[in-house]
């Protein structure tokens, strides 16, 4: 036993001594930096190689504390593996591979901010040789999106002696510290004395992510009221930088005008007498001057607004508008002008003056003109029918069609305008008659009849009615004599006692003329009326006898013969009166009767008797003016006078 121990202890010296003369070779190979976004898993790989082979090598995990000190969190060799506890990866590591593949790999799971540090791989091998590699591990977050906040509200004066706060740019929660540039339209803007000034805030949150502000301020010159400012934001993400921006905003910039527009707001286009005409100025300050001054050079008229009205303008609005305003701090004025050029057209002027005369036959030459800024259209009109265009009107071979009232128009197409002057042509010649009607006239006796004439001629025919023995026609009043657009049309009304032969006379200083209306009288002829028969019925009760009726028929016949009138009244009176002659008999027939003095029958009557049925009495009035009275029995038939 002793033997043996002794064996193995020189065995191990002679390993000893091996070693000590003979140092292992290793080298290790690793990245200098894993760039990973917070949240995410890392891995770190650590390669390696020995002289001696790389079997049984001790492997380690290390990493540097924020205070410079190394920390193993990982420990392994040919016989055991061990995550060292009590450290802040023990639950987020482990470690892929072993010495036998010369490459082990350190996954962290969900990594933080402060894992960003350097990883350390130790190498160990049998003899007393050992190497180690280190990789860098970059953590990022990338920021909120960024926005311009605190943004001036108000406009920024030109004359502001300090620079002026134009906003402050805003990103929140980024990792590393993201980085902002203003820009101006597209420039990025640098801070300049007495100009630009930029100024940075940094606040690390307590996750421990970068928060950066940003302030703008500006020297503010007139060129910026139309700029565009904005911040662009950059920042950090694995492999690379990452670029966003915000909205652009605009300043508004007060400053002093340069110049003062005048305009004509309305109307538009050319201006003409009788329009109202609007004029307008403004500054091109911002705001524009509310200290204004407007007035028309010419006349002196003045208003205190930024509108001047002129109401119905005519030439005497010709001219230069002056519009002056004033800086509202500096008092500074400026001044700008426009003119005003009012067109106009002159009442229409025709030569000859009328009224004109004309012999018929003649011709005539008429001018109309009227003076206008502006190219003029001159018409003629008669009747409201276009006759003629042009200054002048020429009338040839004048005939009494030719005479009337002919109306010049002129007008100014571009702008509107127009006037217009009359003038009278009289055509001079002997009468002649217009529109007669039928001459030839069929009317009854007693008749009113209405007979016109109208004839026409210069001078004015006169116009007298006569008969034809030349005599004045007798008339119902007097003539009615009117003047028409073509002549003269005079009416009469006469009343037909027998046929009449009328003349309408006409004649003036160049000849005279008639014309004959024949009138025919008539007799109005009435039909003779018809026969009428009037029949009367009464009813009576008897009980002696059997006569049912008596019945009396009076007719009247008119013998046909002319009359010439007759009334209707008339006519409705005698039938009423044969009507009550009719009645009248009746009753005493009935009287004569009931008394038994009628067809020897006496007044007493036997009770005894049934009564008859009820029997009828007929009165009729025959035409040869007889009369007859028959009585009837129960059947009709004719009884003796003295049958009772």
């Amino acid at each position: 036993m002793a033997a043996r121990d002794a064996s193995y202890l020189l065995l191990g010296l002679f390993v000893i001594l091996n070693t000590w003369g003979v140092r292992a070779d290793i080298e290790v190979n690793m990245e200098d930096r894993v760039e990973v976004f917070k949240g995410d898993t890392a891995q770190i790989t650590c390669m390696f190689t020995s002289s001696e082979g790389i079997g049984g090598m001790m492997i380690q995990w290390l990493y540097v504390q924020r205070t410079g000190e190394r920390q193993r969190i990982y420990y392994q060799d040919s016989t055991m593996t061990v995550i060292d506890r009590g450290t802040e990866y023990t639950d987020r590591i482990s470690v892929n591979g072993t010495g036998a593949t010369a490459e082990v790999v350190l996954t962290i799971e969900d990594v933080q901010l402060t894992d960003e540090t350097e990883f350390i791989c130790v190498i160990t091998g049998l003899t007393d040789g050992a190497a180690e590699g280190r990789t860098m591990l970059k953590v990022f977050k990338p920021p909120a999106l960024p926005s311009i906040i605190d943004k001036v509200q108000t406009g920024i004066s030109v004359h502001e002696d300090d620079l002026s706060k134009i906003g402050t740019c805003e990103v929140k929660n980024g990792f590393p510290k993201p980085n902002i540039t203003w820009y101006r339209n597209t420039t990025p803007l640098r801070a300049v004395w007495n100009k630009v000034a930029i100024v940075p805030r940094v606040t690390i949150e307590s996750s421990g992510l970068y928060s950066v502000q940003s302030e703008l301020h500006l020297k503010v010159e007139k060129s910026d009221k139309d700029d565009e400012f904005y911040c662009e934001v950059t920042y950090f993400v694995p492999g690379g930088t990452r670029m966003t921006e915000t909205d652009k905003m605009k300043i508004t910039v007060f400053y002093p005008a340069t110049e003062v527009k005048v305009w004509v707001e309305s109307p538009k286009g050319k201006i003409k007498e009788g329009d109202t005409v609007e004029l307008h100025c403004q500054d091109n300050g911002n705001p524009p001057s509310s200290i204004i001054s407007f007035r028309h050079l010419e006349s002196n008229r003045q208003v205190d607004t930024n509108v001047f009205v002129l109401e119905n303008v005519t030439t005497k609005d010709n001219g230069q508008y002056e519009c002056t305003t004033y800086d509202t701090e500096t008092f500074e004025p400026t001044k700008g002008t426009t003119s005003v050029f009012v067109h106009s057209l002159s009442p229409a002027v025709v030569e000859p003056k009328g009224p004109v005369v004309v012999a018929q036959g003649g011709s005539l030459e008429v001018t109309c003109n009227a003076q206008s800024s502006l190219q003029t259209e001159t018409t003629w009109f008669k009747n409201e029918k276009e006759v003629s265009k042009g200054q002048t009107l020429m009338l040839k071979d004048a005939s009494f069609d030719t005479a009337g009232t002919y109306k010049c128009v002129v007008t100014v197409p571009e702008v509107g305008l127009s006037t217009s002057e009359s003038l009278h042509i009289n055509v001079q010649g002997p009468p002649e008659f217009l529109n007669t009607d039928n001459t030839d006239l069929e009317k009854y006796y007693d008749e009113t009849v209405e007979l016109s004439c109208e004839a026409r001629g210069f001078p004015d025919p006169e116009i007298k009615w006569t008969t034809s023995d030349e005599q004045e026609l007798q008339v119902i009043g007097s003539a009615l004599e009117t003047h028409t657009e073509d002549g003269i049309k005079s009416m009469v009304k006469i009343k037909v006692t027998s046929d009449i032969t009328a003349f309408c006379n006409v004649s003036n200083d160049h000849g005279a003329d008639a014309r004959i209306f024949k009138i025919k009288a008539t007799v109005k002829t009435t039909p003779a009326p018809a026969t009428t028969t009037t029949t009367i019925t009464t009813t009576r009760a008897t009980t002696t006898s059997s006569i049912s009726s008596t019945t009396v028929k009076a007719q009247t016949a008119i013998p046909p013969e002319k009359v010439k009138k007759e009334s209707s009244g008339v006519i409705i009176a005698v039938i009423i009166i044969c009507i009550l002659l009719l009645a009248i008999l009746g009753s005493v027939l009935y009287f004569l009767y009931k008394k038994g003095k009628l067809c020897g029958r006496s007044g007493k009557q036997d009770l005894t008797k049934e009564k008859s049925s009820k029997d009828n009495i007929v009165v009729e009035m025959k035409s040869d003016n007889t009369e007859e009275a028959v009585l009837l029995g129960v059947n009709g038939e004719k009884q003796p006078s003295n049958n009772q």
